[in-house]
């Protein structure tokens, strides 16, 4: 299994340009199948953490557009879709 604990400690936009980087060279199809069996699984520890940190953003941003009582204070949340 691939080396993800390094994965954890990532930016979004260092995991975003690694994870842009494994699917260019698995489309390319030139990568030996043991090795492409080992980025594929780097790749998803990547996707997960770029998810983390996007629902992280996500609830900072619901927290800076509500009042202490939980109100909207006139922004709408951050919409994912």
């Amino acid at each position: 299994m691939a080396d993800t604990d390094d994965v954890k400690t990532l930016s979004f936009e260092r995991a975003i340009e690694e994870l842009e980087s494994i699917v260019r060279r698995l489309e390319d199809g030139k990568v030996p199948l043991e090795e492409s069996v080992t980025i594929y699984e780097r790749g998803e520890a990547l996707k997960r953490r770029c998810e983390e940190l996007l629902r992280a953003a996500e609830a900072r941003v619901d927290k800076i557009t509500t009042d202490a009582q939980g109100q909207p204070t006139g922004t709408a949340p951050l919409d994912m879709e």
